[in-house]
């Protein structure tokens, strides 16, 4: 009997993985490969889609190569990504207008700030679930709309098309030029800023406000299509015709790929940034901690689950500064033994808001930090404070969700690939005072994806199904008391109040 699989396309902010499931859930093929990270400017956050879309043909390629694994055996392809990435691209020539522009990048900060000066911040949260931020796509829309030579005009006539990195990669693996299929989910579309919550379509008025025509949007759709958003190219990598069935967003797919369907279930995601997200059912509930509301998925037509989430702009990214921009690590998997060659931080805190701050603050104005220096401080407490920051952080937002959800979690599920640094996962249980559970398959962002589109292409009958896949690797158990817990909280809440609001306006 010839195997079947789910193949997920797994599109993040430093790079691309394709990976290859099988009926129980593990990974059977993968392979992966980095991108060109672009600072034009400072505050300035660049990626060049057709190196995006060439990494992803190659990795695609590679994973069936190596594994031999035949393009016909797999019953359904779904792609997830990093949200909120902004490209623009013409429907013609197939070429984008300009790079895209990432979900890190703060240029927007003016328009995000004149539509705050407008008054128009609770109406928008109130239609989108979100605030107003340079988080979100639709004022790099605005941006690029106003900014880049010819884009309104090609918009206004239908030529230009707007995605996020879903739709720029379903677009080309269904055709391109030649038919492309132009759509997004709803997961994706509820990070845009300009899809209303409830009638889950694009808001007329929010787009008038911000001045985007309504020609250059995709199509939005189920996360998981049983009618398919349409099939593969047979000249394009996978060089046959495969169903592209499921688009989720990676936070998202996240919380699928952890079988987090019941309300009040957590997950989250260690990646370049971290994204806390808790299942709140079919109704609505705005945030009143700073948290957004968006889509968690949405598997039929017109209907959704949703979820609380808390967004942090910078973690992994900031373990990756420390490499790339300080020299002083070679790789990520150095930070483990070196943060634990001493006992604590040295009484320093690094509050990295490279991006302003998210979750819960929102402040645009933010910048990094790092406080509490001495003589005494040395590489390995700058590192020991970095995984701390990450820590940190996410309590902050694990605060916001108890206030919001009225419950106390008392496990938190983990994934991404930082999960695999022991100490920060101890760390983690240590200053979040619950058990941090650990699955075996830690790339569930590419399995959420993978289980989005085995639902819709028949590998997978239910989410029961994959429920009974999921199995745990290890549980942490907090370590610290309540004194020491309490106390290091107090001065990372005070080192933050010293980073806020630093640019002037």
């Amino acid at each position: 009997m010839t195997m079947a699989y789910a193949a997920a396309i797994d599109q993040g902010t430093t790079g691309t993985r394709f990976m290859i499931f099988d009926h129980t859930g593990q990974v059977v093929a993968s392979a992966y490969q980095e991108h060109q990270q672009i600072y034009p400017k400072p505050g300035w956050v660049e990626h060049d889609p057709m190196e995006i879309w060439n990494v992803t043909d190659q990795v695609i390629r590679r994973a069936l190569d190596e594994s031999g694994i035949k393009p016909q055996q797999i019953l359904g392809i779904g792609i997830t990504n990093q949200r909120e990435t902004t490209i623009i691209w013409d429907r013609v020539t197939g070429q984008p207008l300009c790079n895209a522009i990432v979900w890190q990048c703060t240029r927007t900060r003016d328009i995000c700030q004149h539509l705050i000066q407008q008054g128009l911040e609770p109406f928008i949260r109130e239609r989108t679930g979100l605030v107003i931020a340079t988080y979100f796509s639709g004022p790099k829309i605005k941006w690029i709309l106003d900014n880049v030579p010819g884009a309104r005009e090609k918009a206004e006539r239908g030529q230009a098309l707007f995605g996020n990195i879903d739709t720029w990669l379903i677009w080309n693996l269904t055709g391109g030029v030649n038919g492309g299929a132009h759509v997004t989910d709803y997961s994706n579309a509820s990070r845009t800023m300009l899809m209303n919550l409830r009638t889950l379509d694009w808001d007329d008025e929010i787009l008038e406000a911000l001045d985007v025509p309504r020609e250059m949007l995709p199509v939005i759709r189920p996360s998981s299509d049983r009618d398919f958003y349409g099939y593969t190219r047979s000249d394009g990598p996978l060089a046959a015709r495969i169903p592209v069935c499921g688009d989720l967003g990676d936070q998202q797919a996240a919380l699928v790929g952890q079988t987090c369907f019941s309300p009040g279930e957590a997950k989250n995601t260690y990646g370049t940034g971290c994204f806390m997200l808790l299942n709140i059912g079919e109704d609505i509930v705005l945030s009143k901690s700073g948290l957004l509301t968006t889509v968690a998925y949405g598997f039929e037509p017109g209907r959704c689950t949703y979820a609380l989430e808390g967004s942090i702009a910078i973690t992994g990214a900031a373990v990756q500064w420390l490499r790339d921009n300080l020299g002083l690590i070679k790789n990520a998997a150095e930070t483990e033994e070196i943060a634990q060659s001493v006992e604590d931080s040295g009484g320093i805190y690094f509050v990295p808001a490279f991006s302003g701050l998210f979750a819960p603050y929102w402040d645009m104005d933010a910048r990094g930090a790092i406080l509490g220096i001495t003589r005494y401080v040395t590489k390995a407490h700058l590192v020991r404070a970095t995984l701390e920051a990450i820590c940190y952080q996410t309590r902050e937002v694990l605060e916001a969700m108890h206030a919001d959800a009225g419950v106390r979690l008392r496990s938190l599920k983990v994934d991404g690939g930082a999960v695999a640094n022991n100490f920060l996962m101890q760390l983690q249980s240590d200053i979040l005072g619950v058990e941090v559970v650990r699955p075996i398959v830690r790339e569930t962002t590419a399995l959420g994806a993978a289980y989005a589109a085995g639902l819709a292409s028949g590998l997978w009958n239910s989410v029961e199904e994959l429920r009974a896949n999921w199995a745990i690797d290890r549980v942490f158990t907090p370590q610290w008391d309540e004194e020491k817990r309490e106390a290091g909280y107090r001065g990372w809440r005070k080192a933050v109040q010293r980073a806020m609001h630093w640019v002037e306006k």
